[in-house]
């Protein structure tokens, strides 16, 4: 890992893709797939999550086509097929057969891909705040997918993520903003969810018939105050999949993994511990 910037992590060719990627700790692996916030990276997302659970599995967090510090797809084309042919290569060349996934966001719409498409590759599943399912696009989510680099609208971007208002100092919104404005990452990012925007959110649902044949036992969580992705989504999903269950956290946005970080990580490596007890 990078010590002058700890989003830059290993690399790997993934799929055809140069994939920077983190691989920490010890154990069962588990494939951390991030969100599609502006100047995200695996990092960003999941930094507290690494460092709680590395010491019980093995972490490992690409970032995705067109994300953080892997390859920007040359021909500006992005879609949930050339994601999932990325994470599918990802696990191919680290010769991993089988691995729990976490998926935040439009990472949740692509772990439900693998687990749909490649259900054997998939052990146990966590969404949060998860894309997958029909909805009505959100205020937050338009905002989010249309941004335009500036500190102004990257502060703006924040205040949707987070319940807690407070965890959004001018220091992180810079940090944030500055990694949105790196060479080539808006021209990746603008081209990924331009507008009309609902159409975004339909391309990454999966059919309903699809997410109900999921036959993996499922965690799924949201933020109660998700303005973002609504809570619905993953009400929809404990629905249609069979063995799944549901933690909605109060006084929660969509960054779970942050605004809750120590209750988040204790319930999803309780989550991973059951499956190691042959449940």
């Amino acid at each position: 890992m990078s010590n002058e910037n700890p989003e830059i992590g290993l690399s790997i060719n993934a799929g055809g893709v140069t994939t920077n990627y983190h691989d920490v700790g010890q154990g069962d692996p588990v494939l951390l797939i991030h969100g599609s916030g502006p100047g995200v990276s695996a990092w960003a997302n999941w930094r507290l999550t690494i460092g709680a659970l590395s010491g019980r599995y093995r972490m490992l967090a690409p970032d995705m086509l067109g994300f953080g510090y892997s390859d920007r797809a040359t021909d500006g084309v992005y879609s949930r097929e050339r994601w999932l042919e990325q994470l599918v290569g990802f696990l191919d060349t680290l010769k991993l057969d089988k691995v729990h996934v976490i998926g935040n966001s439009f990472g949740g719409s692509m772990a439900l891909a693998l687990a749909i498409a490649h259900p054997e590759r998939v052990s146990r599943l966590v969404t949060m705040g998860a894309v997958g399912v029909p909805f009505e696009l959100t205020e937050g989510l338009d905002a989010v997918w249309g941004y335009e680099p500036s500190f102004e609208n990257m502060k703006a971007i924040m205040a949707y993520f987070a319940y807690n208002q407070n965890l959004i100092g001018d220091d992180l919104i810079e940090l944030r903003y500055k990694a949105s404005a790196r060479e080539g990452v808006q021209e990746a990012y603008a081209a990924m969810f331009p507008a009309p925007r609902q159409r975004w959110v339909e391309a990454m649902a999966h059919p309903e018939a699809a997410i109900r044949a999921i036959p993996h036992e499922t965690l799924i969580i949201h933020g109660r105050d998700d303005k973002v992705i609504p809570t619905q989504t993953s009400l929809t999903m404990l629905d249609w999949i069979p063995n799944s269950q549901l933690h909605i956290f109060g006084h929660c946005g969509h960054w779970t993994q942050i605004e809750q970080a120590a209750r988040f990580t204790q319930l999803v490596g309780n989550f991973f511990d059951e499956g190691k007890n042959g449940r």
